[in-house]
């Protein structure tokens, strides 16, 4: 494998099931730590690699995972109680053979006064069984993604200690802020990423291939996110919208829908196209019912527009007493023409823009996993 790593794109490419082999004539292969329901392998995948072995401790997220990556050894199992040298064992691979580690373990300890004592701290248990894994393999390459408020910690201390560590293991690292619409993904997404490869130099970050405009309000936004140019907005793709994303899922009314639905319309775009993988049916579209206090605040929110738009006399009580600049995106109703924001564990409305531009209800789980970019 060379030097710079060959990142999957966040934008979905078509399935294949091909396996990709390196310069060297080795099969690209991959193991996903706090692997979730299977994201990042599923990006992985249709670049070609082969995931080898996935470990999460939540038992819903590896069985989603063990549906969509038949074949992968995925451990439902607290990291702390793998055995890394059983797993390689196991796997009959040598140190340095694994192409690709992949990752985002919690970072929240930290010491400012003793740096040195980083992974001493208990809550930072979780990275430094992320460098067990490190050591044991040696792969090729690395891939760590966390979000972007772990910046801010300990004004930055922790994750300076996190590249110095990877560094120390013995990786040329990069880091970056990624822009989910970047890359053709239709929500406001941000998430550091580091890239380490065990040769120089280190990996280069996948540069944008749709223009796409936010404010990056948090630590590193200047410095650490890409920056498109004016001249590059007229050469790379516009980003893809909610509307081209989701529009062509059968409309629903709050209560409706079911686990298996058929489509009513062709996709709407090239991104809902490669989002249906040529299935007649969708999955996992029911519209939930919402509480009445909500009904009534949704018929005041127009699209765009946010809990400032619901009466006063309406608001929870909490958000009575909070200023106009505060939680701007709390009862949101999206916009067909822009972007959604990033989609949480469930879709409440007090927590963030959920409701459709067009249908008086919240999102369901498919256009929410639509808008992350999960397949059908």
């Amino acid at each position: 494998m060379s030097a710079t790593l060959l990142l999957p794109s966040l934008y979905p490419a078509a399935q294949t099931e091909d396996i990709r082999i390196s310069g060297d004539g080795e099969v690209l292969t991959s193991i996903d730590l706090f692997c979730g329901a299977g994201g990042i392998t599923e990006g992985f995948r249709q670049a070609g690699y082969r995931c080898l072995y996935a470990n999460d401790i939540d038992g819903w997220a590896i069985k989603t995972f063990q549906l969509n990556h038949n074949g992968v050894w995925a451990e439902c199992k607290p990291i702390e109680e793998v055995d890394a040298s059983h797993v390689r064992r196991m796997l009959k691979l040598k140190k340095g053979e694994l192409s690709v580690l992949v990752g985002g373990p919690p970072c929240q300890g930290f010491s400012i006064n003793a740096p040195e004592r980083f992974l001493e701290d208990p809550r930072n248990a979780l990275f430094r069984h992320y460098l067990r894994f490190l050591d044991e393999f040696q792969p090729k390459a690395i891939l760590f993604e966390n979000v972007p408020g772990m910046l801010s910690l300990a004004n930055g201390h922790i994750f300076e200690q996190i590249v110095l560590e990877l560094r120390r293991h013995g990786y040329h690292i990069t880091t970056k802020i990624l822009f989910a619409a970047h890359y053709g993904v239709p929500q406001e997404r941000w998430r550091v990423v580091i890239l380490g490869s065990r040769r120089p130099p280190a990996p280069d970050p996948p540069y944008p291939t749709h223009y796409a405009m936010a404010r990056a309000k948090f630590r590193g936004g200047r410095t650490m996110v890409f920056h498109v140019t004016d001249h590059e907005k007229e050469q790379l793709p516009r980003a893809v919208t909610v509307s081209e994303a989701i529009g062509d899922l059968p409309r629903l009314r709050m209560g409706e829908g079911d686990e298996l639905i058929e489509y009513t319309k062709p996709p709407l775009s090239s991104y809902a196209k490669l989002m249906r993988n040529g299935d007649r049916h969708t999955y996992n579209h029911f519209a939930s019912v919402l509480a009445p206090q909500n009904v009534l605040r949704l018929k005041y929110i127009k699209p765009g527009g946010s809990w400032r738009d619901i009466p006063h006399s309406l608001l929870p009580k909490g958000m009575q007493r909070a200023r106009r600049s505060d939680h701007t995106k709390r009862y949101g109703r999206l916009r067909a023409d822009g972007l959604a924001a990033t989609i949480m564990t469930k879709c409440d409305p007090h927590w963030g823009p959920v409701f459709l531009p067009d249908q008086d209800r919240a999102l369901t789980v498919r256009e929410a996993a639509r808008i992350q970019s999960f397949p059908e």
